[in-house]
């Protein structure tokens, strides 16, 4: 289904999360119960297993659609990766789409000790090698970062998105993968950077633009002041990780030296309002060039008030 092919509804999608995954899996069931199409979540350091999860949540619904953003690559071999998609296009044919990235050094380094050379070189041999085993069911490979070979039962062809921040991850997304998943990034970078590297690495590759999913941290909250102080809670470890400071930087919103988000940066960023504000903003969004919109709340006040609420909302849109 191409992208002008899609409602509305199934363009947009909402981050779920859970302190533990028994609460994840219910949060899972009970967006697809709100009329949720697509969910997403993280896989952020030692936190539960995120495909786990999924295959838990995959037996307690029916259709809805959920999504890696993103699986770390340098921890999980790419065929390791491989054999959990192909375990969760049995249980749940069509519903996962696979987003894969680099992470951050101080995870990859800082926590699992393993030496980040070449992040993005790694993230191609990676794609390649899991684009061949979910699509063509076999793969042979000898390069920089992998020696692998082996055939998969049956091919699941499951969708492979990458994490992108900068152009050239947003023209390897294009010339390679089924998507690009931003993050905290400002819709005019987006539009005015990411969209074009996305466009050219296709037209390079000489094959169709995949969709590019924009981040969007949405606040239930007309108080921008709150907004502003739960934003910056919430998405201010962006402002200590290197490559995300270039990328604000770039994008016209240089943190400050100590690494705080600036007012204008998050105003940029974080959709607020009521209900009918910002279902009308997301729409415009979408209109604006954006092919698909994952929707993370931003907790002002209630956490589980709030997150039903924009389920509630996205299901409906």
């Amino acid at each position: 289904m191409s992208t002008q092919e899609k409602t509305t509804r199934e363009r947009v999608g909402l981050a779920v999360l859970g302190a533990t995954a028994s609460e994840a899996i219910a949060a899972i069931v009970a967006a697809e119960k709100a009329g949720v199409r697509q969910v997403w979540m993280t896989q952020g350091g030692l936190s539960p297993d995120t495909l786990t999860i999924f295959a838990a949540a995959a037996v307690q619904t029916q259709s809805i659609r959920m999504g890696t953003s993103i699986v770390p690559t340098y921890p999980r071999h790419p065929l390791a990766l491989a054999q959990q998609a192909l375990a969760l296009s049995d249980i749940a044919p069509e519903r996962l789409r696979l987003g894969v990235g680099p992470s951050h050094r101080p995870i990859i380094e800082g926590g699992y000790g393993i030496p980040m050379h070449s992040p993005q070189e790694h993230l191609r041999e990676y794609v390649t090698i899991l684009r061949a085993a979910l699509w063509d069911g076999k793969v042979e490979h000898q390069g920089r970062f992998f020696t692998v070979k082996g055939t998969l039962p049956r091919a699941p062809h499951t969708p492979i998105l990458i994490s992108a921040l900068r152009e050239g991850a947003f023209r390897l997304a294009g010339e390679l993968t089924d998507g690009a998943l931003s993050w905290v990034c400002p819709v005019p970078y987006l539009l005015e950077k990411a969209l074009p590297a996305l466009r050219a690495g296709a037209a390079k590759a000489g094959r169709p633009v995949p969709p590019l999913v924009a981040h969007i941290p949405v606040a239930l909250s007309q108080e921008r002041q709150a907004v502003n102080a739960a934003a910056r809670k919430q998405l201010g470890y962006y402002g200590h990780l290197p490559f995300y400071v270039s990328m604000f930087a770039e994008a016209g919103f240089p943190v400050s030296p100590e690494g705080e988000l600036s007012d204008a940066l998050l105003e940029n960023m974080v959709v607020t309002g009521n209900d009918a504000a910002i279902t009308e903003h997301l729409k415009k969004l979408l209109a604006s060039g954006l092919d698909e919109l994952l929707v993370m709340p931003i907790v002002v006040a209630n956490a589980k008030e709030e997150r039903e609420r924009l389920a509630r909302l996205i299901g409906q849109i």
